[in-house]
């Protein structure tokens, strides 16, 4: 057989024919004229791990706790491994949490309905279930940072963050401040180190502020929930502290107080207000579709930024994850990272207690 050329096949093609006829081999091919090469960073997980330039520790989550006045952890169906603890049992489970790294509790009661009122009156029961809560955590774990939310909606029938107006139309910003301040004054008493207002009234953060530093509580801090958006993550959350609505209920909605998903600059807005306002701390409220408000956060104060992977965003990956669509704990590190890339110091998420466990086995 003879080799040859065929006409008309791309040069360097080469076949091997049947007959009297074969093509090139290839010529070889010439390194790019490429210095910087990029992937040379990330050649070894030992590279990738000095050059990382974003880490999630224990330290960086606070665990939020749902609170009973039961005997029995009582399981929340929308929040898979997430349970309602025995205030009997708050104190150890504190204990325990910090044991792992993950210094922060947030706190929320699930009140007993007949302790519910219009006014949200059962808030400003010195003896009601949060502050009893808080002083219970003080007491058998005083290393844990506490922080109180500071909001009517799991005392009210209604199920809004305040006071309604006279015609119960809307919620009544200046009365719903008055009974904040009296909430926070007694949830310093009880001994939370920061209180959190996530009730979105104008002006809150600093009548909280003046209400106790005129009690003398100079030292308790203010982690405000400065850019809350009207979302529909949170359902799941509201069936853990009873304040969902029951079926054949209409949906109520809190979007004259909490913000408007579409509202980027607005966002700005209220965490400056809330800084001149004295606050300690901002928040912003969901996290994962909101990493954009972080970042603005993060480059316009040098105020600690928290976050918050709110229920509905917790709940979604185990939803996938049952599925078997998704990697849960996969998912799970990368959608913290991402909060914390975008600028978050702290993260409020139910994944912390499970985050932390992996990383102190990977240790």
């Amino acid at each position: 057989m003879t080799k040859c050329l065929t006409a008309g096949r791309p040069a360097g093609f080469a076949v091997a024919l049947p007959c009297s006829f074969t093509y090139l081999d290839p010529p070889m091919s010439a390194p790019l004229d490429q210095s910087v090469r990029l992937r040379r960073l990330r050649a070894t997980a030992g590279i990738r791990a000095m050059l990382g330039e974003t880490v999630v520790e224990p330290r960086h989550l606070i665990q939020p706790l749902f609170v009973t006045e039961g005997d029995v952890a009582e399981p929340v169906g929308s929040l898979p491994g997430v349970s309602r603890i025995p205030l009997a049992q708050l104190g150890a489970k504190c204990a325990e949490l910090l044991a792992l790294g993950i210094h922060g509790v947030a706190l929320f009661p699930k009140v007993d309905p007949a302790r519910k009122t219009a006014e949200g009156a059962e808030a400003l029961n010195p003896s009601n279930l949060a502050y009893r809560a808080i002083r219970e955590v003080k007491a058998k774990s005083p290393g844990t940072v506490i922080f109180a939310d500071i909001a009517l909606d799991p005392y009210t029938t209604h199920g809004h963050d305040g006071i309604l107006n006279a015609a119960g139309t809307d919620v009544d910003n200046d009365r719903t401040v008055e009974a904040l301040v009296k909430m926070s004054v007694f949830t310093a008493q009880a001994g939370a180190d920061f209180v959190a207002p996530s009730d979105m009234m104008d002006g809150r953060v600093q009548a909280i502020r003046k209400g106790l530093d005129a009690a003398g509580h100079t030292g308790t801090g203010i982690l405000a929930y400065s850019a809350k958006f009207a979302s529909a993550f949170y359902g799941p959350f509201r069936d853990a502290v009873g304040s969902a609505r029951k079926v054949g209920e209409a949906p109520i909605s809190k979007a004259t107080y909490q913000m408007n998903p579409a509202n980027r600059r607005e966002a700005a807005r209220e965490a400056i207000l809330d800084a001149e306002e004295g606050a300690d701390l901002l928040m912003v409220k969901p996290a994962g579709a909101y990493l954009d408000i972080i970042r603005d956060l993060r480059e316009s104060t040098n105020l600690p930024i928290a976050a918050y992977q709110v229920s509905g965003e917790y709940a979604q990956l185990h939803a996938a994850a049952e599925k078997g669509w998704l990697d849960l704990r996969a998912t799970r590190d990368e959608s913290l990272l991402a909060i914390r890339r975008a600028g978050a110091d702290v993260i409020l998420s139910y994944f912390a207690e499970a985050y932390a466990r992996d990383f102190a086995a990977r240790r």
